[in-house]
């Protein structure tokens, strides 16, 4: 299985948090290929210079290398896909991850069980 991290998830994973459950864990371990789309290290850049995130994309891309993770670069299929979505969530970063995860395919990790509303492949931890 292939599977994508939500910003959440990939932030959990590189602090070893409480919050990443079981059940995520066991998806991360479990999965044949883990991608980290670029869209992730953009959100945490904003997040950043706002101030509501004090993790440098840097360090997160630091991590996600030496965990092994797949960097997924945004394509004009995945800018395409976001079009086809309904407006079920209105944050622009979920949804692209959401059109990344259909358009592979490939499943999407998140806590964020809106999201489950888009495609079963999006699973929810």
């Amino acid at each position: 299985m292939k599977l994508l991290l939500d910003t959440h998830i990939l932030l959990w994973v590189m602090r070893d948090a409480r919050e990443l459950s079981v059940a995520a864990r066991k998806q991360i371990e479990g999965a044949d290929e883990v991608y980290v789309s670029s869209i992730t290290l953009w959100e945490s850049a904003i997040k950043v210079a706002t101030g509501k995130l004090p993790l440098a994309p840097q360090v997160l891309e630091a991590g996600a290398l030496r965990a092994g993770f797949i960097p997924l670069p945004v394509t004009w299929a995945h800018a395409l896909a976001v079009d086809a979505l309904p407006l079920l969530h209105r944050d622009p970063f979920d949804r692209m991850l959401v059109a990344q995860a259909v358009s592979e395919p490939m499943h999407l990790l998140t806590h964020d069980a809106t999201l489950a509303r888009y495609s079963p492949l999006v699973i929810v931890a």
